[in-house]
C-alpha cells in the first residue's frame, strides 16, 4: 500500500472513530454523551489514525498537503458511520450552525482546534487523560469541530442549506488556527 493511500485509509478510519463519538454523543446527550464522544478521539490517537485536528496543529511545510487530503477522508468516514441505520436527531445542531454567522463559527473553532491540540500534545507523551476531558469541555463550551460537524451533516444532509458552506469553511479554518496557537506557547516557554 502506498503512502498516500495508507494517509486516505487513516484518515478515512478516523473520521469514523469520530463518528461512533458523535453517534454516542447523539444518543446519551447531556455531559454523559460529551465525555462520551472521547471515545473517539482515544481510538484515532490509540491507533495512530490521521484526524484533520490531530493533524492540523503539528504540520511542517514539508507536510501541509497532506491536511486537505485527511480532512476530505475524515470527512468520507463521517458519512459511512452515518448510513448507520441508528436514528439520531441532529436538528438542534444543524439549526445552530446555520443561523451562527461564518465570523462566529471561525472563533467557536479555535477554541477546540486549541483544546484538541493541547489534548493530543499530551497523549503523544502518555499522558491520556487530557484526552477524556478536552472533548467535553468542546462540546460544553459550544466549540465547532469540523470533523465532528462533519459527521452531523452527514446525519442531517436533508436539512442542509447552502448557508452552511461558510460556516463550515470557517470551521475548518479556525480548528487549523486553534490547533496552532499551542505553537505560541512553546515558543515563548524557550
Amino acid at each position: 500500500m502506498n503512502n498516500i493511500s495508507k494517509l486516505l485509509l487513516s484518515s478515512v478510519l478516523a473520521g469514523c472513530c469520530i463518528g461512533i463519538g458523535g453517534t454516542v454523543f447523539l444518543k446519551v446527550g447531556g455531559v454523559e454523551g460529551a465525555v462520551l464522544f472521547s471515545i473517539g478521539l482515544i481510538a484515532v490517537v490509540s491507533y495512530k489514525l490521521k484526524l484533520y485536528t490531530g493533524a492540523a496543529g503539528f504540520v511542517t511545510k514539508s507536510n501541509i498537503w497532506e491536511l486537505l487530503p485527511i480532512l476530505l477522508g475524515n470527512i468520507v468516514g463521517c458519512i459511512l458511520l452515518s448510513l448507520f441505520p441508528t436514528k439520531l436527531d441532529v436538528t438542534a445542531i444543524i439549526e445552530a450552525r446555520a443561523a451562527c454567522e461564518w465570523y462566529n463559527a471561525f472563533v467557536l473553532a479555535i477554541g477546540c482546534g486549541v483544546l484538541m491540540t493541547t489534548a493530543v500534545t499530551f497523549a503523544r507523551e502518555g499522558k491520556m487523560l487530557p484526552l477524556l476531558f478536552a472533548v467535553p469541555v468542546f462540546i460544553l463550551c459550544g466549540f465547532y469541530h469540523c470533523v465532528a460537524d462533519a459527521f452531523y451533516y452527514a446525519v442531517g444532509w436533508n436539512q442542509l442549506s447552502m448557508n452552511i458552506i461558510p460556516v463550515y469553511l470557517a470551521t475548518v479554518a479556525g480548528n487549523f488556527v486553534g490547533c496552532n496557537i499551542p505553537r505560541l506557547a512553546a515558543i515563548v516557554n524557550k
